[in-house]
């Protein structure tokens, strides 16, 4: 996890540059200062737009007493977005912007609430696995599972 941490803080700011370079030499540099200026601007009410939308879609779900998972992934991702748009830069612009619509960020929280369950199953299952394994078995039951505990009584 850390070397790609590490490559994303080192080759995003890279090729933020070097897109820069190319736009200023394209169309001017005060061109280039008001492109950003105004993806940040732009940005900033896109996201307030959508934080909003999400949150009104988080409390619809929560009154129909319905767990609001999809709304939460959705809100990190707006959260994300608009991170990433008050960062100055082409390509984070666009990350931005694309998080922002609604049907890509249907998709990603889509994508992001399938590979948690994933990863909860599986943690669920491997310490399920740990437990049977500490008390002695060598395989879990499959299938239902009755425990029981009991006293025998004699009738006098």
């Amino acid at each position: 996890m850390l070397p790609r941490l590490l490559l994303l803080f080192i080759l995003v700011p890279l090729v933020e540059v070097a897109l820069l370079v190319v736009v200023d030499r394209a169309i001017g540099l005060p061109a280039t200062i008001a492109t950003i200026f105004l993806t940040g601007v732009l940005g900033a009410a896109l996201t307030r737009r959508e934080g909003l939308r999400t949150l009104a879609t988080y409390r619809e779900a929560v009154a129909a007493g319905r767990l609001p998972s999809r709304e939460l992934i959705e809100g990190v991702l707006i959260l994300l977005a608009g991170a990433v748009l008050l960062t100055p830069g082409l390509l984070t612009d666009a990350v931005g912007f694309s998080l922002l619509v609604p049907r890509i960020r249907r998709w990603v929280a889509s994508a992001v609430g399938e590979r948690a369950t994933q990863h909860v199953r599986s943690r669920a299952e491997r310490f399920r696995q740990s437990l049977w394994e500490s008390a002695g078995a060598t395989q879990p039951p499959q299938g239902d599972v009755i425990d029981v505990d009991f006293d025998r009584v004699h009738a006098a």
